[in-house]
């Protein structure tokens, strides 16, 4: 049975670790918050943009874009999208799952990996899959130009032909406890199918041309939905901190309960125990 010496530093160790998951709650509320402003000021624009791109490449008899070009698939890159820490409950491990889901059905491909995130990057490199690349420890301080490169790399190789599809899977926010695994296909780029078959009563005049036009929003748009990616991965991620956090908080609480519960009880053994000794002693100078 542990000493009342010992219950008393497990007490005191209880409570340091409920006021860091506390504090570590505190945080990821605030960080989710921000988060949820950047998605909610990032969707108008994203939304009209590829509204814009679908209404040209419905005018468009065939496009000579080659972000919109489809080939014969025999070379796919995966983008998987994680986070840098830990301590989020299952939402590193869920995504990882997945990914090595799909990795394990990509058998008659070839299949290289990006991953995005240190906890993604850290078991996916023990694979014999082979990483194209990476960015890690950014999602901290995450901003648009992290967006903005990793699209940058990924448009250079699919035009140059490294790869045939580019596929991004990652948590798509939905709330604090609940984040979607979303698998989404980033190139060859396909605008909405019911964009793309609208067609306006308003007939625009195109300047310089609609190829001209398409071949700079196509990029700014790649950059959006990347940035939308991050943003959304980055929320679900503190949603899923938060939850963990508190419940961690809640588990605290219990414990310390139960071995409050039990220091009083061993604390009482103790009393009672020397109570006995010393009615015991009494009893026998009486003797005597």
């Amino acid at each position: 049975m542990p000493t009342l010496r010992e219950i008393r530093r497990r007490i005191s160790s209880v409570q340091s670790t409920q006021q860091i998951t506390k504090a570590m709650k505190m945080v990821a509320a605030a960080k989710l918050r921000r988060a949820q402003e950047n998605i909610l000021a990032t969707r108008p624009y994203a939304y009209k943009l590829a509204g814009t791109i679908g209404h040209l490449v419905a005018r468009l008899e065939q496009s000579t874009n080659p972000l919109l070009k489809i080939r014969p698939v025999q070379k796919v890159l995966l983008v998987v999208v994680t986070a840098d820490r830990g301590l989020c409950g299952a939402f590193n491990s869920n995504i990882i799952r997945y990914a090595t889901h799909l990795i394990n059905s990509y058998t008659n491909l070839e299949l290289f990996l990006f991953p995005v995130g240190k906890k993604g990057f850290d078991h996916l490199a023990k694979r014999s899959v082979r990483i194209f690349s990476h960015k890690i420890n950014f999602f901290n301080h995450v901003e648009f130009k992290d967006a903005v490169e990793i699209v940058d790399q990924l448009v250079q190789a699919y035009q140059t032909d490294q790869f045939d599809r580019i596929e991004i899977v990652y948590n798509q926010f939905k709330s604090a406890i609940q984040q979607n695994i979303t698998l989404e296909q980033f190139l060859p780029f396909t605008p909405d199918q019911e964009l793309q078959h609208t067609k306006s009563l308003i007939d625009f005049l195109y300047e310089p041309g609609k190829e001209e036009i398409l071949g700079v929003l196509i990029p700014r748009h790649l950059h959006i939905q990347m940035w939308k990616i991050l943003l959304e991965s980055n929320a679900a991620e503190q949603g899923a901190r938060m939850t963990a956090m508190e419940s961690a908080t809640e588990n605290a609480e219990d414990m310390i309960g139960l071995l409050s519960l039990g220091y009083n009880r061993a604390r009482q053994a103790t009393i009672t125990k020397e109570i006995s000794e010393i009615v015991g002693g009494a009893e026998a100078l009486k003797e005597r």
